[in-house]
């Protein structure tokens, strides 16, 4: 497919001005570019093919099954947008005064009860824009608690090898020192392991519960009591929060600090470069540290405003009050379901997770026991070791199936992971077509092996060479 800039024709344009009727005036030569700008010249039916043309070559949850495991595709209702659009909230300026925006402040106040309530916290804010932002801002919370009290020797936050990559991450961009510390082989936080990491210098500890092989860890309560008698704050990453939302609470777990990935649990837009929402919530004992501005006051009195200062708070983390339009959708999604869809929403995720899983476990090999949660992981490292297929190859092969692939090599604790989520809107009648699929696949593996190590085969694009393309990457068009 060619670039929009291989198509240009120097000339050729697509613009219908009026004639201008106020006095022209040129600029000064000092204020004009140098440079030519080079922006392609392109007639509108052209441009029109051509984003067509790339929609088309676009895979969405429209087009189909989407499993990626731990990014929960969800399907964004369109009630969502339809709200999100309303000239009250899309037209809405950030700054105007208080008065004139009482609606928007009532949406977020509205949206922090209701997630707080969801998730078992005290207080939230909604700067944070992505998870990863999330969880830097609520790692700077546990320095600020741990600052204020002189106690400055804890400069280590405990990651179990399980953890998504950004946890060790944002730990580290924090300023924190990483320990890692491995799972039992059933796919749980090892208790010794914990203990023996735990000490005078633990900050924090972050884990996802359920965790990312799909398993909600048994003894929650005693890992989140042993990190408190060492004095350090437990982070709740709420990355799978899917799956217990409405059923389990991570501040009922005795997590002091979490975030909240809207763009997953919460069904708004996802992926694409954003934008997103991370809200972070905390208990009341880290509350005077989160960012401002904060909306304060009740529906009781009708008034809404903004605390705009306060002493410890550990100051902005992002212009104004974050994507708003984001938590506009996620408020809809709750107000839509109400307190029972959303149970039902984690139930059904979990059914359809479960049903997939004993659907595949007698072709493809679980290397943990269910039940489990939201998601599952397969291995293909015994299909590799027989056959040389590996699980980069099933993957590709889905795609001449039109299914997108499941994550790949994640987590790191399983070799030749995927990883599948099929999440709650997906339908039985959907699901005993991609277990059909999965099953085909893996017979074709062990028949004709070599077939899978050229997929895929109908796609615009095949196999690109991986390698050249991470060390040399053609990042920009040479005019």
């Amino acid at each position: 497919m060619e670039l929009i800039f291989e198509k240009s024709v120097k000339g050729r344009g697509c613009e219908v001005l009026p004639s201008c009727d106020v006095p022209v005036v040129e600029a000064e030569g000092k204020y004009l570019r140098e440079i030519e700008l080079h922006l392609p010249e392109i007639s509108e039916t052209d441009i029109s093919r051509h984003y067509t043309e790339l929609a088309s070559r676009t895979y969405g949850i429209n087009n189909g099954f989407y499993p990626l495991g731990s990014c929960t595709m969800k399907y964004n209702p369109k009630i969502n947008e339809e709200i999100s659009k309303l000239p009250g909230f899309a037209g809405v300026h950030p700054l105007q005064p208080e008065h004139s925006i009482q609606g928007c402040l009532e949406v977020l106040k509205l949206a922090e009860e209701y997630l707080c309530e969801i998730t078992g916290m005290d207080n939230m804010s909604f700067q944070p824009a992505a998870g990863a932002h999330g969880e830097f801002t609520g790692l700077q919370l546990i320095r600020a608690y741990h600052n204020e009290r002189g106690d400055n020797k804890r400069t280590k936050i405990i990651v179990p090898d399980s953890a998504h990559g950004t946890n060790p991450a944002s730990a580290a961009m924090a300023g924190y020192s990483v320990v890692n510390i491995s799972s039992t082989k059933d796919g749980y936080v090892d208790l010794e392991e914990l203990k023996k990491a735990v000490g005078e210098d633990t900050a924090g500890f972050m884990l996802t519960n359920p965790n990312t092989v799909g398993l909600f860890d048994k003894n929650i309560l005693e890992i989140t009591r042993i990190v408190h008698e060492a004095g350090g704050l437990t982070y709740y990453d709420g990355a799978n929060l899917n799956p217990i939302m409405g059923i389990a609470r991570p501040g009922d777990m005795g997590f002091d600090v979490i975030h909240i990935n809207l763009h997953k649990t919460f069904s708004t837009p996802h992926g694409g470069g954003g934008p997103g929402g991370g809200p972070v919530g905390c208990k009341a004992l880290l509350e005077k540290y989160l960012p401002t501005p904060r909306v304060i006051g009740t529906d009781r009195d009708g008034v809404f405003g903004l605390e705009r200062y306060k002493e410890l708070s550990i100051g902005r983390v992002k212009n104004f009050y974050g994507n708003f339009l984001v938590v506009v959708r996620a408020l809809t999604y709750i107000l839509t379901l109400g307190r029972e869809g959303l149970k039902n929403a984690s139930e059904n995720a979990v059914l359809n997770a479960n049903y997939m899983m004993n659907q595949l476990k007698d072709t493809y090999y679980m290397p943990f026991e269910g039940p489990c949660m939201h998601e599952f992981v397969m291995s293909l490292e015994e299909l590799k070791k027989e056959a040389k297929v590996s699980a980069l190859d099933i993957a590709k092969t889905l795609l001449d199936y039109g299914i997108h692939p499941p994550t790949m090599y994640f987590p790191l604790i399983v070799h030749e992971a995927l990883m599948l989520e099929p999440t709650e809107t997906e339908s039985k009648e959907t699901m005993d077509k991609v277990i059909a699929v999965l099953k085909e696949i893996y017979e074709k593996a062990k028949s004709d092996p070599g077939s899978l190590l050229e997929s895929p085969k109908n796609t615009p694009i095949g196999r690109p060479d991986e390698v050249t393309a991470a060390r040399n990457p053609v990042l920009r068009y040479q005019f």
